[in-house]
């Protein structure tokens, strides 16, 4: 792709392997959006959501390299231990603050004051890293591994549940911004090209579009054959799951760019040779792969025939009973009224758990509790009406009747109940 560049556009090598680097790193969220509605096999989720994270890291660090070529002087024999020393500080760096923030955050009950603190400390973290010299992606890459993995043991309920709302609407409002300020900055930069500017420009954007996609198809079909060759010559499958060759195709598809692409081609400093050109084809290929590979992934998922993967939902039913079990063991040896009511509920969830084919379908037993909790609302909303109780009473049944409704809907197909 650099090569292409630096012949189509007569870009410096420096600045085409930046364009390489900028529309290099695939968007694991605009493909999981729609894979997940035909639930395709896990592994091929975490394939695209690992690939992701591994892009971006390596496509991020060579663009910092050719953007720093391109305006100044890279030694590369001075380059190499500089890089190997950033990488290793950065991951230090990133598992160190992720520590001290999750000791920090204990003492945060607050869940507006904890969600404030959260973008503090990841806007922080990144700022410090690239002040001091670090690899900024590799360091938030540590730090978010290290908090998701222990931070939610300490986390209260409320605090988790506010920091995910606030940060789905965060990624959807910056990917939105991120398509209008690519919209403002396409319009200047065609009236300041020639009409035979626009036109190379134009080409240049198809042509990297082409080979991006034309590579990683090629890419991911060949590294898969190879690795199940490799593996039938050991004796061993390496490459999981049924349907391997199709799944290769999947992946090789699922290869939409977004806002890493975006973003990587605002920041390039405005004396950065061939800026114009670099970032029309970079708008170009998050238009083109979303729009062409998009749109065209739910034919080709109902033409590969996948069969949807209910693991997820097996290990939910199986830790479901395990917790209900806890609990029952739990109130073992309590005589008391209340204690004998809890056991009730909680064999009956347990006994669903155990039944259910599939624990997250609309079954019986939800939808009786669908069923109750509308009528709950309608008592809610009258006794609201007629005086009997405040506004703040009524907010907070009403919030307990919402937290019922959430558990009882299946999740991801909530709907909201009708009164």
């Amino acid at each position: 792709m650099a090569l292409i560049g630096w012949k189509l556009a007569g870009l410096p090598l420096a600045a085409a392997i930046a364009l390489g680097a900028i529309v290099a790193p695939p968007d694991a969220a605009a493909a999981a959006a729609v894979l997940r509605q035909f639930r395709p096999p896990r592994r091929i989720m975490a394939v695209l959501q690992g690939e992701s994270l591994l892009n971006d890291a390596t496509a991020l660090l060579v663009y910092r390299m050719a953007v720093v070529a391109a305006t100044g002087t890279l030694v590369l024999g001075s380059a190499v231990p500089i890089l190997a020393l950033s990488t290793i500080g950065s991951i230090v760096a990133g598992y160190a603050l992720a520590r001290l923030f999750r000791l920090a955050m204990t003492r945060v009950d607050d869940a507006p004051t904890a969600t404030i603190l959260q973008f503090v400390g990841t806007f922080g973290v990144w700022i410090f890293a690239d002040r001091v010299g670090l690899s900024a992606i590799i360091t938030m890459v540590v730090y978010a591994i290290t908090l998701a993995r222990s931070a939610q043991r300490t986390a209260s309920p409320r605090n988790r549940v506010s920091s995910y709302s606030v940060w789905e609407t965060a990624v959807l409002v910056l990917n939105v911004l991120a398509f209008v300020l690519m919209g403002l900055q396409a319009r200047p930069i065609l009236e300041r090209l020639s009409e035979s500017g626009r036109v190379e420009a134009l080409v240049l954007g198809v042509v990297v579009l082409a080979t991006v996609i034309l590579v990683r198809l090629a890419w991911v079909i060949a590294a898969g054959a190879t690795v199940r060759l490799v593996g039938g010559w050991f004796g061993r499958q390496w490459h999981v799951g049924k349907h391997a060759a199709r799944g290769d195709l999947l992946v090789a598809w699922c290869g939409m760019r977004g806002l890493v692409t975006l973003a990587t081609a605002f920041a390039l400093p405005p004396g950065f040779p061939g800026r114009d050109p670099i970032v029309l084809t970079a708008f170009c290929v998050v238009l083109g792969t979303l729009v062409l590979q998009g749109m065209t992934l739910k034919p080709l998922l109902r033409l590969l025939h996948f069969e949807p993967d209910s693991s997820i939902e097996e290990e939910v039913s199986r830790a479901r009973v395990a917790v209900m079990q806890a609990a029952l063991d739990s109130l073992a040896g309590d005589t008391s009224p209340a204690a004998a009511a809890m056991r009730e509920q909680y064999a009956a969830a347990r006994t669903v758990a155990e039944k259910a084919d599939n624990p997250q379908a609309a079954t019986e037993y939800d939808e009786l509790r669908l069923r109750a909790i509308k009528h709950q609302r309608k008592a809610l909303e009258r006794l609201r009406t007629e005086g009997a109780i405040g506004d703040e009473a009524y907010h907070r049944l009403q919030e307990e009747i919402d937290w019922a409704e959430l558990d009882a809907a299946p999740a991801g197909r909530f709907q909201p109940l009708t009164t």
